[in-house]
């Protein structure tokens, strides 16, 4: 009972205490200071109190937090939490509480200053706004670093949805802090916005062509994170490594980067190579110029020359044979070679052609192999390759399709064939 009664004692005193003017009382009291620059005092005194609470606070919840998110992080097994560290996760959740404390008190500190209680409410609102932007921004970044640690989603343009978002939460932000500065209802202060729209809309046009290119780009799979794109308009040739609202990146193969306006990629024409990266094999299509004046039909002493030939000589003897029994059955008369049906030295060297490439280790055979003419130019009769190498790696790609145009080039003259060449000085000399 007498327990209580101390207890009801010692409330009531505390209750009866005004310590929002202990310094004013003593300034006026003791010190006889007038009641004006006491209560300017008082309040300078409060508020350094404050802002000295408000800092420890902030200090030992940082470290707590801190903390705590680490020791948790280090003892999981996922990687989310060590990202939340890593973006000041905790850091800016510290702020909170302090926050809240110095809303709590700020009626206290200036209970003789209204005006500028006002102002600094506003203020720490404000601030408010800012401090749960950045609690956002770093729950976003925490998310998109580890959705790109998810195969799923490693090639796909997060960066750009998230920053489309931020722009989002930064522009409410900012409308709620200009609402909160002038006093106006946040809904009556969207609802104003409405006459400067277009302005707006100007302002961001980069911005919002950016997205809706991202988002087609997207949903249509048109190039992804890890691409092979080229796109001679911006001289670009290389793999995409970002894709954010505004532009994508592009390694180039000599190192350099280059940058492309997102919208450029629904707008323009570029080449994406990931179908044959996904494919089983790389296209070889290059062809050489043979001279039209060295064509000729092949005698028989030709052709058994040929025959020497091995990938070709059971296709020699097997094809003179069909051709000798048709120009007989017809009774072809073969003292001139143009009459019945001939073997040509272009019609053998294609078929040697082909039947090389269908033999050689690096050309994969499960996908088309062809020998053909092009229509004939001024340069000749161009004869193209047309295959698909079995390594599709850069170097081993060069390196097989040089070695089959360096032996088909070595056998043009075994067929007594000629490659065409603009003459030289020395062509002229001789």
């Amino acid at each position: 009972m007498q327990n209580t009664s101390i207890k009801t004692s010692i409330e009531t005193t505390i209750e009866g205490t005004d310590y929002k003017h202990v310094i004013y009382n003593y300034l006026v009291d003791t010190l006889h200071l007038t009641e004006s620059s006491s209560k300017y005092l008082n309040m300078l005194g409060l508020v350094l109190v404050l802002i000295l609470f408000v800092g420890v606070i902030f200090f030992l919840t940082r470290k707590i937090l801190i903390r705590v998110f680490s020791q948790f992080a280090s003892a999981s097994k996922t990687n989310f939490d060590d990202l939340l560290v890593k973006n000041k996760v905790p850091r800016n959740i510290s702020h909170i509480i302090p926050l809240l404390i110095a809303l709590e008190f700020i009626s206290e500190v200036f209970v003789d200053f209204p005006y500028a209680e006002s102002i600094v409410e506003k203020g720490l609102r404000v601030f408010a706004i800012v401090v749960t932007l950045w609690i956002v921004r770093s729950l976003l970044s925490t998310l998109k670093d580890y959705l790109k640690t998810l195969p799923r989603f490693k090639d796909k343009p997060i960066d750009s949805y998230i920053q489309v978002f931020m722009i989002f939460a930064w522009l409410a932000g900012f409308m709620s802090a200009i609402a909160i500065i002038t006093s106006i209802p946040f809904i009556k202060f969207i609802t104003g916005l409405g006459a400067v729209s277009a302005v707006i809309i100007l302002v961001f046009k980069d911005t919002i062509m950016g997205f809706v290119a991202s988002i087609q780009v997207s949903i249509n799979d048109m190039v992804r994170i890890g691409d092979w794109i080229t796109f001679e308009k911006y001289g670009a040739d290389g793999d995409v490594t970002e894709i954010n609202l505004a532009t994508v990146k592009v390694q180039n193969f000599d190192k350099t980067i280059t940058t492309i306006p997102t919208y450029a990629l629904i707008s323009d024409s570029f080449k994406n190579w990931r179908g044959m990266v996904e494919s089983d094999g790389r296209r070889i299509k290059r062809a050489i110029n043979i001279k039209m004046d060295s064509v000729v039909y092949l005698s028989s002493e030709q052709i058994n020359k040929l025959k020497g030939i091995e990938i070709i000589s059971e296709y020699l003897e097997k094809r003179q044979m069909d051709i000798d029994q048709y120009n007989k059955d017809k009774n072809i008369d073969k003292t001139m070679a143009l009459n019945g049906r001939n073997l040509t030295n272009l019609g053998v060297f294609r078929k040697y052609v082909e039947t090389y490439i269908e033999r050689h280790s690096g050309v994969n055979k499960n996908m088309m192999i062809m020998t053909r003419q092009l229509a004939p130019t001024a340069e000749g009769i161009p004869l193209e390759i047309y295959a698909f190498s079995s390594d599709k790696r850069w170097e081993n790609y060069e390196y097989i399709m040089a070695d089959i145009f360096d032996h088909t080039i070595a056998a043009v003259p075994f067929f007594e064939l000629e490659i065409f060449e603009y003459p030289t000085k020395l062509n002229f000399k001789k």
